[in-house]
Parts: C-alpha cells; sequence; structure tokens
C-alpha cells in the first residue's frame, strides 16, 4: 500500500491510496468466499459455483464493491497513520480506480488541524462583573416554589381564559380537506404558551366546556411541512376540560413544607445566598467565555468547513436526546416549534464553530505555554468521575483505553490554559 497527499485549500488534503492488485485479488477472493452461498448457477448446487464462472456470468463487477467495502478501512487507518497529518474529520471516499489484475486505488477527502497563530492572551481586559441579588429576585424563586407546589383545579363555572390549562379535541383542515398530523384528542394545552401556531390559542379565548369553536389560522411561511406553509387553515375544536393553579400563600407554613427552615424569613435567607453562589458562578463562567472569546479574536487559523458540519451533527445529536429524555420526539419538537432540520442546522454553526475555535486556540496556549498534565492531575480526574458513576476509580482507570487518557488529559490541559489566561486578565 502506498499514500501521496495533496494539499488543498483551507486546510484540507487528499489522501490518494494505492492497494496493491494482489492486495486487490486477495479481497476479490474474500468477497466471493462470503457471497457464494447465496449465488447458484444453472449445472452448480447453490454455493457451489466456481468464481470464474459467477465473474462470467454476471460480469467481472460482481465483487467489486464488497472488496472495496473490505479493504477500504484497513488501508485508510493505515494511509492516515503514515502520511504524517493530523487529521479531524471523517474521509470522503471516492473510487479512482478498480478493476481486476490492477492496484485498487482511492481517495480520501480530510480535514487536517489547522494552524494557529496566536496573538495576545495574556493580560486581556474584561469588564468587571458586579454580583448582587436584589429582592425582586429572591420574589421570583419563592414564586416559582409555590407554582412547583401548586395544585389543578377544575374549573366548570366560566368559560376559557388566559393561564388555563386545557384538554381539547381538534382536526384541522386546509380548503375543507383534513391534513396529516392535524388531529388530536384530548391533548393537554396551557393557553399563553405559545406551542400552536400563532393566533390559535388566542381564539379559544372565552370558550365554553362542550361547544365546538372554530379557529382560523395561516401556518407561517416558514413552516416545516412545505405543503401546509404560508396556507390558511380550520381547526373544528372542542374543549373537554378546564383546569386553573391554586398556588399556596407565601408565609411561614409554606416555608415549613418546602424548606428546613421554620419561617419565610430564613428561607428566603437560604435563596438569597445561593442565588448568590449561582451568580458568582455564572460571572466566573462570563468571565472565562470573554477571555477565551478575547483570545480567539486575537489569534488566526482557518476552520474547514467539513469540520463545522461533523461539530453540528454532533451538537444536534447531544440536542436530540436531550429533547427525547423529556418524553417528546424529536420530530414532534419540529413540529411543535415549525423548525425545519436545515434551519436547526444553521443556528447552530456559530456556536460549532466556535467551540471548535476555542479548543483549537487553548491547544494552542497549552503548547505555547508548555502545560503538561500529570498522571496525578489524570488520577484524580479519573478517581472525580469514578465518584459521578459511583464506581471504583481503579475500576474505571482499567476500562479506560490509552486513547480514551491521552484525550482527558489534552482536555485538562485546555481547560488549564483557559484558567491560565483568566487569571491573567486585567478587570476594568
Amino acid at each position: 500500500m502506498s499514500v501521496q497527499v495533496e494539499k488543498l485549500e483551507k486546510n484540507m488534503a487528499k489522501l490518494t491510496i494505492e492497494v496493491s492488485a494482489e492486495e486487490f485479488e486477495s479481497g476479490l477472493e474474500k468477497a466471493y468466499q462470503q457471497n457464494k452461498s447465496r449465488i447458484s448457477l444453472p449445472g452448480f448446487r447453490k454455493g457451489k459455483a466456481p468464481r470464474k464462472m459467477i465473474e462470467r456470468m454476471y460480469g467481472a463487477a460482481i465483487f467489486y464493491e464488497d472488496a472495496a467495502n473490505a479493504l477500504i478501512p484497513e488501508a485508510y487507518t493505515k494511509a492516515a497513520a503514515e502520511c504524517g497529518e493530523e487529521i479531524m474529520s471523517r474521509p470522503e471516499i471516492d473510487v479512482v480506480q478498480i478493476e481486476k489484475g490492477k492496484p485498487f486505488i482511492f481517495t480520501a477527502e480530510v480535514a487536517l488541524k489547522p494552524v494557529v497563530t496566536l496573538g495576545e492572551y495574556k493580560g486581556l481586559e474584561v469588564e468587571k462583573a458586579v454580583i448582587e441579588v436584589s429582592e425582586e429576585e429572591v420574589d421570583r424563586e419563592v414564586d416559582r416554589e409555590r407554582e412547583n407546589n401548586s395544585r389543578m383545579i377544575d374549573v366548570d363555572d366560566r368559560p376559557v381564559a388566559d393561564g388555563d390549562r386545557i384538554k381539547l379535541d381538534f382536526e384541522g383542515f386546509v380548503d375543507g380537506v383534513p391534513f396529516d398530523g392535524g388531529k388530536g384528542t384530548d391533548y393537554p394545552l396551557a393557553i399563553g404558551s405559545n406551542s400552536f401556531i400563532p393566533g390559535f390559542e388566542e381564539q379559544l379565548i372565552g370558550a365554553e366546556i362542550g361547544a365546538d369553536v372554530e379557529v382560523n389560522v395561516t401556518f407561517p411561511e416558514d413552516y416545516h411541512a412545505a405543503e401546509l406553509a404560508g396556507k390558511p387553515a380550520v381547526f373544528k375544536c372542542k374543549v373537554n376540560e378546564i383546569k386553573v393553579k391554586e398556588l399556596p400563600d407565601a408565609d411561614d407554613e409554606f416555608a415549613k413544607d418546602v424548606s428546613e427552615f421554620d419561617t419565610l424569613a430564613e428561607y428566603k435567607d437560604d435563596i438569597r445566598a445561593k442565588l448568590l453562589e449561582r451568580k458568582t458562578a455564572d460571572a466566573k463562567n462570563a468571565k472565562e467565555a470573554k477571555v477565551v472569546e478575547k483570545a480567539v479574536e486575537n489569534a488566526s487559523l482557518e476552520v474547514p468547513d467539513v469540520l463545522v458540519t461533523e461539530q453540528v451533527e454532533n451538537m444536534l445529536e447531544d440536542f436530540r436526546r436531550r429533547i427525547e429524555s423529556q418524553g417528546i420526539t424529536f420530530e414532534q419538537y419540529m413540529q411543535f416549534t415549525g423548525m425545519t432540520p436545515a434551519q436547526l442546522d444553521e443556528q447552530m454553526k456559530p456556536e460549532a464553530l466556535k467551540r471548535i475555535q476555542n479548543s483549537l486556540v487553548l491547544e494552542a496556549i497549552a503548547k505555547a505555554e508548555q502545560i503538561e498534565i500529570s498522571e496525578e492531575k489524570l488520577d484524580a480526574e479519573i478517581t472525580k468521575m469514578a465518584e459521578s458513576y459511583k464506581m471504583e476509580a481503579s475500576k474505571l482507570k482499567e476500562i479506560l483505553g490509552d486513547a480514551e487518557k491521552e484525550q482527558m488529559k489534552s482536555d485538562l490541559a485546555i481547560q488549564a490554559a483557559a484558567d491560565m489566561i483568566v487569571e491573567a486578565a486585567v478587570e476594568v
């Protein structure tokens, strides 16, 4: 096997990888052995037809795809290790030559690690944060806890009002015809939550339980279902149930019920202390974000588009898991919000680029400052991780491979670089 590297624009490269004719022939033979049991030819029992007869009947290329799929992963892995480049993306494979008796040649287009030219990163100026807690903020926390301890009361002596929780039957029509996904039974809806199409919930205010109500709306122009975008629709609705929240009074009895304190005043003091602690942590994080942002602005690097695309994919998968952990599918979320996958991708791109830039610049700073993570620091991090998993540190250390440990060291070095430039920053 041999590999040639062609540097492309914007830190991209094309690897041309050549697998010998002998190796390709071996791959063809393996493909034949794996597939022969499924091939039958006249005059031969199933699985007993010779390879040459199969190739004569179906063409020489019959085993090419399976042979290529078997050869490419190993050949690419070797080429990536031998080429001397630091590859950061998945390869985009393109077959150049595949022919019996000749070398198998394919290309792999990849993103290389961008070169970072550091600018000023020490002594960066950031605005000093003012950390204080107002009585209004304390009262909002009390009210939030009152909300958490509220109870739902059935209402049957008045129509729907703003803020009510209702159960609703509905069916939507466009041009008099029902459309997919436009029907629901006993659907729970909070009036004023704006979780439906704009204008829908407002038209239910004043509706009586059991009465038929027509709601007229127009789907947004950018609605995720193209066949409905921009079209007027009529929803035939019926309210089955109305409930309203009843909040407990904010008094000493309430404080006893929801906390370890005997009085509302003591409970508020505890809330104030926790808010101050949270704001202090938030200010620290905000300071770090601003300092790192300035260090990135002062640096020079060019990030390949493919790295941003892959980062968006990772972020999207994390987002999908978080949504589904809340009991709704990703598809339902997209329908409720009216967003399209393409819009969500575009929304995530700036943050994806920012994460890549931050990581690369901080890694370059760690290298420039000769920040190295000792085995003791790694062990301490593994111990902390093991505690979160409720397992012994020694067991976790056995599970982790060398690659995972090196990645942990890299992550710790990046965080150490961030801590260093934050410590060196000047508050003004």
